[in-house]
């Protein structure tokens, strides 16, 4: 039986830069580093308090084809490769220390049906859509 979501991958240009990134800036902790060989290594970052779900910070290559590495590489060069959702309990706040801090944003905090949500990119190009979730039912839709 399946119980939760463990691992999300996320392509990144640079894993060094990214560690940087996701725990100088977004607060996450580091999870494995481990040089596996010379063409892959395994590294993970996850939320302080919630390593169940960990991120594995990934180059676009081995053991993937160079057709894909290379597909991903240009929609990551885009700035439009999406990433994940992160919930905050207050967007508007979270959105500012995020950008004073350095965080690239894509969209300003707006209201939606489902919430408040701003989106952001990580220094790789992947969105990151930061939402303060609200209850909602389809009819708030139309």
């Amino acid at each position: 039986m399946i119980t939760n979501v463990s691992l999300v991958t996320v392509y990144v240009n640079d894993i060094d830069e990214a560690k940087a990134f996701y725990t100088d800036k977004l607060g996450f902790a580091v999870g494995d580093d481990i040089t596996l060989s010379e063409d892959f290594r395994w590294c993970t970052v996850h939320q302080a308090d919630h390593r169940e779900l960990e991120l594995a910070l990934m180059l676009p290559g081995p053991p993937m084809d160079a057709e894909s590495a290379d597909s991903i590489r240009r929609i990551m060069a885009k700035g439009s490769m999406h990433g994940f959702g992160m919930a905050t309990d207050d967007c508007h706040k979270t959105f500012a220390e995020l950008v004073a801090k350095g965080v690239e944003y894509i969209q300003e905090p707006s209201d939606r049906p489902y919430g408040v949500e701003a989106v952001l990119r990580d220094n790789s190009g992947n969105w990151l859509v930061l939402v303060e979730p609200r209850p909602y039912t389809p009819a708030d839709f139309t």
